[in-house]
């Protein structure tokens, strides 16, 4: 039997924290799980955000003992639309709907506010008795039987794995030497959290716009999170609008079918670009997130995939524990990085392709792409199939996002 040691997971955001308790829970108190991140000491969350949380992830935490917390919080997505159009068009015919169900009852997705998903984590993550750090991961030392890990504090750790789950531009991930493939779109994605007079019934819609696509999702209330995709500079000149004028770009792109808009928070654009590491995984190091990789928001999967990741890592962790095999020794990360990187390289061609094809002002491709939306919408096995995808129900599915405890 291997004596196993701490698990270290720099970052606490989503992945790290969802990480930790799925660790938690299916190895038990023995093997100590340190959370490592100055945001820690910022609580309560004030992220402004919202992410769509889909089915699969939304069983990851039921299963981790966080959904109930967040439940009253969110907002079902019953039904989505998909418009074709240009910004001028005085209207915007329907290509494409779903039914926003994969299972009778279980709607495919839910949108979450992200300060309310984060400070449950953490209450939860609290309760479970995982140490969380308001600190950053500092340095590491890896070596065949285990891992030094050094915090910003000064507290050294000895570790058996160390998990980066820092973000896009991740220290860990650099300190490794693990380098990126992938570049910088020439866009932004504008998100705003709007009210409205009108109640938008749980609907979703995406306009796709020749400089990009317009999503509103429907949030709790009358209220809906926008993110809405230009050109670099595009978005920096109407981020930079007075209020009023906002106002009126926005209602360019929204319409009026909610009845009059307001802004609730203040619009900020974020620069998009897509990149996948060359390696998930070094010596006694696992990425998992936004450290492994960043995809065009287009199909809002981004969150969803780093979900993935932290369910796959937590299956063969635990798979191994029980074993009495060494967690972080290189065949058992070196399965985790198997299962996730083809999942990963195929949903950044998709959104790369999606992004291409809807993303451009071309009259043959914007022919092509309405032709081929409204096939799949007269095809409900293919729309089936699609929304179970969006899901995260298809392919080799780990137990967490089957709702099934480790």
């Amino acid at each position: 039997m291997a004596a196993q040691r701490s698990i270290v997971i720099g970052g606490g955001a989503f992945a790290g924290l969802a990480l930790a308790l799925a660790l938690r829970q299916g190895l038990g108190a023995d093997i100590p799980v340190i959370v490592a991140d100055p945001a820690l000491a910022t609580r309560p969350s004030r992220d402004p955000r919202a992410t769509a949380i889909v089915a699969a992830c939304r069983r990851l935490f039921e299963a981790i003992e966080v959904w109930a917390q967040v439940a009253p919080d969110a907002q079902p997505i019953l039904d989505m639309v998909i418009t074709d159009s240009k910004l001028e068009d005085a209207t915007r015919p329907v290509f494409l709907t779903f039914s926003g169900h994969v299972e009778p009852g279980e709607p495919f997705a839910h949108m979450v506010e992200n300060r309310h998903l984060i400070d449950a984590l953490v209450t939860r993550a609290d309760a479970a008795g995982i140490d969380l750090r308001p600190t950053a991961v500092s340095s590491y030392d890896a070596h065949p039987e285990g891992i030094k890990v050094t915090l910003a504090d000064g507290t050294v750790v000895d570790a058996s794995l160390l998990v980066a789950a820092d973000g896009a531009k991740s220290r860990l991930r650099e300190r490794a030497g693990i380098v990126t493939h992938g570049w910088d779109y020439d866009q932004s994605g504008i998100v705003v959290t709007v009210g409205h007079e009108r109640d938008h019934g749980g609907r979703a819609e995406e306009h796709f716009l020749p400089a990009g696509p317009f999503a509103i999702l429907p949030l709790t209330g009358r209220r809906s999170s926008l993110v809405w995709t230009e050109k670099r500079g595009e978005a920096a000149r109407i981020v930079a609008l007075g209020e009023a004028e906002f106002l009126g770009e926005l209602e360019r792109r929204f319409g009026l079918h909610l009845g009059e808009i307001r802004l609730l928070d203040k619009p900020r654009a974020f620069p998009l670009s897509y990149f996948v590491a060359r390696s998930f995984i070094a010596e006694r190091l696992a990425l998992v997130g936004d450290a492994a990789h960043v995809i065009h928001p287009i199909a809002g999967q981004g969150l969803n995939m780093g979900l993935k990741d932290v369910a796959a890592l937590a299956e063969v962790v635990v798979d191994a524990a029980r074993l009495g095999v060494d967690i972080g020794q290189a065949d058992v990360i070196e399965r985790y990085q198997r299962w996730r990187r083809f999942d990963t390289m195929a949903m950044g061609f998709a959104t790369n392709s999606l992004n291409f094809l809807f993303s451009n002002r071309s009259t043959l491709l914007r022919t092509v792409r309405d032709i081929g939306l409204g096939l799949v919408d007269r095809a409900p096995p293919l729309k089936e199939l699609f929304i179970r995808q969006a899901a995260g129900l298809t392919g080799e599915v780990p137990r967490l996002l089957k709702g099934e405890a480790l």
